[in-house]
């Protein structure tokens, strides 16, 4: 390969990491969904929140960023991504490494307001298994959390 083709292949992959960079949403992103999905919520009630965040719409979705929603049993109730899921008792979903996020999300709320938590997802961008936290926040009978892939 010579200097010029290099130079060009490294060129490609510094924009393919940018662009990578640029759909990726931050912590504080993560933090701003759920803080705006749990107004949402208290502003138009449950029905219609559940309803917004399930639609395939940019309110509730950005970049790598979506909102999920959960009653306090760990059915999903809300699913930015997949909405295949609303409806399903996830309780006993398990990540790679045995920890099932479901319940812990659930016990989790049970004694705090908001927390992060640690946990192994897909990806949406890669479709790979990658480590992600994700911020919870308690709201009446509802778990709203979105996360961010690190």
């Amino acid at each position: 390969m010579n200097h010029l083709s290099r130079c060009v292949l490294s060129l490609l992959c510094m924009v393919s990491v940018q662009v990578m960079a640029e759909d990726r949403g931050t912590k504080q992103e993560a933090e701003a969904m759920v803080k705006k999905a749990v107004a949402y919520l208290k502003q138009h009630g449950a029905a219609k929140a559940i309803s917004e965040i399930t639609t395939p719409s940019q309110t509730f979705v950005s970049k790598d960023i979506y909102v999920v929603a959960y009653d306090t049993t760990g059915k999903c109730v809300a699913h930015g991504l997949n909405d295949k899921l609303v409806g399903k008792d996830l309780i006993g979903l398990k990540d790679p490494d045995g920890t099932f996020f479901v319940k812990e999300r659930v016990e989790m709320a049970k004694t705090k307001d908001n927390f992060w938590q640690e946990y192994k997802f897909t990806d949406p961008l890669t479709k790979k298994i990658h480590p992600k936290t994700a911020f919870c926040e308690k709201t009446g009978d509802l778990i709203v959390c979105a996360g961010v892939y690190k």
